[in-house]
């Protein structure tokens, strides 16, 4: 049995098609593969779910069937569609798949990514110097990650007024430490670290918590660019004592954490969820 949200056509989640219409631009292998491809003026993303953790190891790409609500694909496809009607920044959903064989399933989402987005390797190719900075370049980091960051969080806290709820933000290590030549970016995040801090303090009263998790290198869509390179890679890897960059399944289990009741009375608090690297002094390969 398969089921399509939406109504894309099935081949579009089959990396051979794109491939054979030389649509791929890019793909990045972490715990499984997530392709770049690009669809006329759209430049999509196509993820296969996997599971993290020792039960990975065994059952790698297989979830037991609980319904289509609870799939994976979804989840997220849900999310990103109520987040997107809300008028926020984030990927806009182009279809999700789910194929369930037997007493379980595989999923698959299709995402466009958000327009003018760039990846890490783009942003310290354009990286300057505080001295040649312009004012848009400054600009344009916070109107990323802490005008998005603020939309999001007042969102959340107008639909949780009276019910209460849990507000995770995500910052960066680039946040707590000085990062040169990306001065813009690194101010931004530590805005996100201190505004999330003064978001938990407003919504205590109102049993709204609000937290932060703070990721170094994360194998995502914007650090693909960065990780395809070998040589970047080895020098990335480390500088992080566990020798290895986060997958993102590593960063959603820190978030679901403090989003859970497991996290009932942690607000306030800013997580690093980044291999150690935060806890050393490293200034040079």
């Amino acid at each position: 049995a398969e089921g399509v949200f939406r109504d894309p056509s099935p081949e579009l989640f089959d990396p051979a098609w794109w491939q054979t219409h030389r649509q791929v631009v890019g793909s990045s292998i972490g715990r499984g593969v997530t392709w770049f491809v690009k669809d006329e003026s759209r430049h999509l993303v196509l993820r296969h779910y996997y599971r993290g953790g020792m039960v990975g190891k065994v059952v790698r790409d297989r979830f037991w069937f609980e319904g289509v609500e609870s799939s994976r694909a979804m989840a997220e496809y849900s999310l990103l569609a109520k987040l997107s009607e809300q008028g926020l920044p984030v990927p806009r959903p182009f279809g999700a798949r789910m194929v369930k064989q037997g007493p379980f399933y595989r999923a698959d989402i299709l995402i466009e990514r958000i327009r003018g987005a760039k990846d890490m390797v783009a942003l310290l190719k354009q990286a300057h110097g505080i001295e040649e900075m312009s004012t848009a370049d400054w600009h344009a980091n916070f109107a990323t990650s802490v005008d998005g960051t603020f939309w999001g969080t007042r969102t959340a806290m107008r639909l949780m007024k009276g019910k209460g709820g849990a507000i995770v933000n995500v910052s960066s290590i680039c946040g707590q430490l000085g990062t040169p030549w990306m001065a813009g970016y690194s101010a931004a995040k530590a805005a996100v670290d201190n505004f999330s801090r003064a978001a938990a303090a407003e919504g205590a009263p109102h049993g709204i918590r609000v937290n932060v998790v703070i990721p170094a290198v994360v194998e995502t869509p914007a650090t693909a660019g960065m990780l395809a390179d070998e040589a970047s890679r080895r020098n990335t890897e480390k500088l992080i004592p566990m020798g290895r960059v986060g997958q993102p399944e590593e960063l959603a289990n820190a978030i679901l954490f403090l989003a859970s009741d497991e996290a009932s009375y942690i607000t306030g608090a800013s997580l690093p969820v980044d291999g150690g690297r935060s806890s050393v002094l490293v200034t040079a390969l």
